[in-house]
């Protein structure tokens, strides 16, 4: 018998306006000759468990691990403008990084599913950055940490694509999921 482990992700970025709804691009012109509104700023996009993360999730599994599993106290997600699609499973960091990195909400990581229920497989990473934290343009990267100093490992990274431009006045949401299934 032969088992192989697969692990994939998905990532879940939301721009939030002031009232708390998610914002919508500006409609184009085939919208607005129809007088519908502009297609919501919420994109979906796979991401890639790096080479620093396939090591942390065999480290996680010793009965002594020797690097911080990224848990509610140590996460953090970094956004950046520098997605470029080259060596992405080695990536250690966002390219180019934009704003502070922030740091898990609380109650995450969760199971996305209660135990023994579809989606129990899943472990979902969320952090919000809220109004006046962050003011970019072109957000089109995100990797997923176990700490915020120098020497903090990146479990996972991905692009963001469409790119979002987040003002002053805007919520950044990143929700990551990450899938371990054995096959």
């Amino acid at each position: 018998m032969k088992d192989r482990i697969k692990i994939g992700g998905m990532v879940t970025v939301s721009v939030i306006d002031k009232n708390g709804n998610i914002k919508r691009h500006t409609p184009r012109w085939f919208e607005r000759l129809f007088g519908l509104r502009g297609r919501l700023m919420e994109f979906k996009h796979h991401n890639i468990v790096t080479r620093e993360g396939d090591a942390l999730i065999a480290d996680a599994l010793l009965v002594s691990p020797v690097k911080a599993k990224v848990t509610s106290s140590t996460g953090f997600i970094q956004v950046g403008t520098g997605w470029t699609g080259n060596s992405t499973k080695t990536n250690t960091r966002c390219n180019t990084p934009s704003g502070s990195m922030k740091a898990l909400d609380s109650n995450y990581p969760a199971l996305k599913a209660a135990w023994g229920s579809t989606g129990d497989t899943t472990i979902t990473y969320r952090a919000t950055f809220a109004a006046g934290a962050l003011s970019a343009n072109g957000i089109n990267e995100a990797c997923l940490l176990n700490g915020s100093s120098g020497t903090a490992n990146c479990l996972a990274y991905a692009q963001i694509s469409p790119s979002v431009n987040v003002t002053a006045s805007d919520t950044l949401q990143v929700l990551w999921e990450i899938t371990i299934l054995g096959q």
